[in-house]
């Protein structure tokens, strides 16, 4: 292979981490703004649910784009549809409690999607860049190697330089995968955080749901405790 295939492939190389940085570090951004979005307004709505006087009062919450108004919203929908629809298909054969906890289930499985999007392109940069660094450090020994043989002479003077400049694409391809790796670990650790704190509200609502007979009702009464103590 001669000199000008072997430098492309390590300028390539040298490209292609580049590339995995800039994925890696958008990655870290974008999720590090939806995870501190998502944080702020579950605080936001977990508050603001548990402040309610009644579930009547509950469902008519304002109902905020974060993960647990959606949660809330997709449960107090369900329960809306169920007296309304008076329809004898599979969808509605279920018993109330059993079709509030499909539906509750469902959008924590598609919530933990939401949360889950990207990481597995972070994990594939922090499993693959390394390799991609030694491979650039492959090739790019071989065409030291051959511009040594050229020179003539094997000096450290002559051999330091080509050499150590073809060990720079496995220090990239190590700088770029550990990124990857802690991001990665760092938000499916959130994901999982996020996931169990969605279960048990999902719980709470299917328990205060079975206190109000699994209906919404129409017009909200007077309750003289919040939900929080409706639980216990």
């Amino acid at each position: 292979m001669n000199g000008l295939a072997t430098q492309f492939i390590v300028q390539g190389a040298l490209w292609l981490l580049g590339i995995f940085s800039i994925v890696t570090w958008t990655l870290i951004v974008v999720k590090g703004i939806q995870a501190a979005r998502a944080t702020a307004g579950n605080r936001r709505y977990g508050s603001a649910f548990w402040a309610a006087r009644s579930f009547a009062s509950a469902a008519a919450l304002t109902r905020t784009d974060s993960p647990l108004g959606r949660l809330a919203a997709v449960g107090f929908d369900t329960l809306a549809d169920a007296d309304e629809s008076g329809a004898e298909d599979l969808e509605h054969s279920y018993s109330r409690h059993d079709l509030l906890e499909r539906h509750l289930r469902q959008q924590i499985q598609t919530e933990r999607r939401r949360a889950e999007a990207g990481l597995a392109v972070l994990a594939s940069i922090g499993s693959t860049a390394p390799f991609v660094g030694l491979f650039g450090t492959v090739f790019g020994i071989i065409h030291a190697l051959s511009a040594i043989s050229h020179a003539q002479s094997a000096s450290i003077a002559v051999v330091a330089g080509p050499i150590g400049e073809a060990l720079v694409a496995t220090g990239i391809g190590i700088a770029v995968a550990v990124p990857a790796v802690l991001g990665y670990n760092f938000y499916v650790r959130r994901v999982k955080g996020g996931a169990a704190d969605l279960d048990a509200f999902a719980t709470d609502f299917v328990t205060l749901a079975q206190k109000a007979g699994f209906r919404v009702p129409r017009t909200q009464g007077t309750v003289n405790q919040p939900l929080t103590e409706a639980l216990a």
